[in-house]
């Protein structure tokens, strides 16, 4: 493909700082050897997946190739005799699985070619040091002064930015280095805006920002040239490493872990933060802040790599910042970045983790006050504070800047205009993806609170009352049935009477079983003194009598109506 040409329709624009995670799903034996089910997934999406199969001697070739890391990584041992052992390849399993997790989660393996090309060959097939090369030489065919002298394999992370010692043919012995790059997931410049600011970036004059010499773009990508640095970055610096080796040699394993002098410390974070100033007020989107985009210019430290931003490449640090739903601006990604590389200046490595619960001591309070306003789980949870309140802080307060360079860099009012709506469509797939992000933890919360022990001991406990409470209930139940049942068999439903003559549950019990008094004989029945209100339904008859009748003589008795008895009393003792 040219220089000039536009990408292939349909291009997927991969962010390749999107965690891999891998899981070994099963194993299989075929006739000498073991193959390896892996189930790989990118972000949290689980439908963002696939399958991929690997053999032990693939896990073996990887390891060697990231044997230049300098890290002990815990790939289980080789065995001749007795591989293909059910037991045998079930305990491989699990340290190939342990294997897959130290890789995926150390923050520099995790993004290298390597490691990507084994778990998602699909995506990450292509020589992109042979692609660049041809993108490069193309484009020297309208510049013969520009001569490439050989490629810096590795130097840097990214997978699709590529760079060259270069040098020019009327100073054979000046050194430059060429960087070029593919474009990104947040490339939201149009093609000719994006072309144009970024022949813009040689006028970019600041002290603290390392100087372009020659910039230009196409569609699908931008080649940019500096004069290379003996000295390296400022990453350099602390590791004490040497700036044309390559990436994982010189950062994942360091010999020797020592921060910054004090003085250092203070200078140099004061030069960066007024880089970032600058930037931030001319409203161009930075977000690429890490001490390996630092260089050392003398005693002066210079942003590199503006160019990143506007092809769209996601930061360095994107995974970190992405679980802070507070930090969502370029400039609040600016400034949690610029916590990372202060910890890394004043501790001599990155921090293991963020946020930080505790700080180590520092060589001075106001280190470590700085540190908590942007690394801590206050302020992840709470937002950033802005450039001009660090600068305002103590420990860059004081500090002297002797240069009297004047910054410049004019941007067309056109092009602040795209500007800004590149940089809020960037902040809005941030937003979009910490959303994700947060409901994707809350769930996951739920589920590990809900299947811990605790909780399943209580769920059964709370199914026992329950159980118990139902038992209960439907006991109850029962014996009320059962009580209905008898009372209904023994006829002692109460009939519906009015409520001024109501029925007395014994007498009713008794009337069901005897007939009815007989009346006095001679003696008329006396009318009732108060008459029953008739029943709305008629009541049952028993014995063939009606049993309202029965009810009425029993409701209408009057004692005074019997007559009087005549006794003889044989209790008295006789003589005879």
């Amino acid at each position: 493909m040219a220089f000039m040409e536009k990408p292939p329709a349909g291009k997927v624009l991969l962010d390749d700082t999107a965690p891999l995670s891998a899981g070994i799903e099963a194993s299989q034996s075929l006739h000498s050897h073991t193959e390896y089910i892996i189930r790989v997934q990118r972000g949290i999406s689980i439908e963002n997946s696939w399958q991929i199969v690997r053999r032990y001697s693939d896990f073996d070739l990887l390891n060697s190739s990231l044997q230049i890391s300098g890290l002990s990584l815990p790939l289980p041992p080789k065995k001749l005799i007795g591989n293909m052992d059910r037991e045998f390849i079930a305990e491989r399993q699990k340290g190939l699985q342990n294997y897959l997790n130290v890789i995926t989660t150390n923050h520099i393996l995790s993004n290298c070619e390597l490691v990507k090309k084994f778990l998602d060959p699909s995506n990450y097939s292509a020589n992109y040091t042979e692609i660049a090369l041809q993108q490069v030489s193309m484009f020297f065919r309208s510049e013969p002064k520009w001569e490439v002298v050989e490629p810096l394999r590795d130097i840097g992370w990214r997978i699709r930015k590529r760079y060259f010692l270069m040098k020019t043919k009327n100073q054979p012995k000046e050194r430059l280095v060429l960087s070029w790059a593919d474009l990104g997931p947040d490339k939201y410049l149009s093609d000719k805006d994006f072309q144009w600011i970024i022949r813009l970036l040689p006028s970019c004059l600041h002290p603290y920002i390392y100087r372009v010499t020659f910039a230009t773009a196409s569609e699908s990508s931008a080649l940019v040239i500096r004069t290379f640095n003996e000295k390296g970055t400022l990453k350099d610096l602390i590791y004490k490493a040497k700036p044309k080796d390559p990436f994982l040699k010189k950062y994942c394993n360091p010999k020797k872990i020592q921060g910054l002098e004090l003085q250092q410390i203070k200078t140099f974070g004061r030069q960066i933060l007024e880089a970032l100033k600058f930037l931030h007020e001319k409203g161009f989107p930075y977000g690429h802040l890490h001490s390996s985009n630092v260089m050392l210019e003398g005693e002066m430290c210079q942003l590199l790599d503006l160019e990143n931003s506007l092809l769209g490449l996601p930061s360095f640090y994107r995974s970190y910042f992405s679980q802070f739903r507070k930090i969502n601006t370029l400039e609040s990604v600016d400034v949690h970045c610029f916590g990372h590389l202060l910890y890394e200046m004043t501790y001599g490595r990155p921090p293991d983790s963020v946020p930080v619960d505790a700080f180590p001591p520092a060589p001075s309070e106001a280190v470590v006050a700085v540190l908590e306003a942007l690394l801590s789980q206050e302020a992840c949870k709470n937002g950033m504070p802005t450039v001009s309140r660090l600068l305002q802080m103590p420990l860059f307060s004081d500090v002297f800047l002797t240069s009297s360079e004047k910054p410049q860099f004019k941007i067309p009012t056109k092009l602040k205009e795209a500007l800004k709506i590149a940089k809020e469509s960037t902040e809005k797939r941030l937003i979009e993806e910490q959303k994700l992000i947060h409901q994707h933890r809350r769930l996951t919360r739920a589920k590990s609170h809900h299947g811990s022990e605790e909780e399943r001991r209580k769920r059964k406990i709370l199914a026992r009352k329950k159980s118990k409470h139902s038992a209960f209930e439907s006991s109850e139940d029962q014996t009320a049935k059962s009580s209905n049942s008898n009372n209904s068999g023994s006829g002692a439903s109460s009939p519906l009477t009015s409520p001024s003559s109501p029925t007395p549950p014994s007498t009713a019990g008794v009337s069901a079983l005897l007939p009815p008094p007989a009346p006095p004989p001679g003696a008329p029945a006396p009318p009732p003194m108060n008459a029953p209100t008739p029943s709305l339904f008629p009541p049952p008859s028993v014995n063939g009598t009606s049993r309202g009748a029965l009810l009425s003589s029993i409701q209408n008795f009057q004692k005074g109506t019997l007559k009087k008895a005549e006794t003889c009393d044989h209790s008295a003792p006789r003589i005879y």
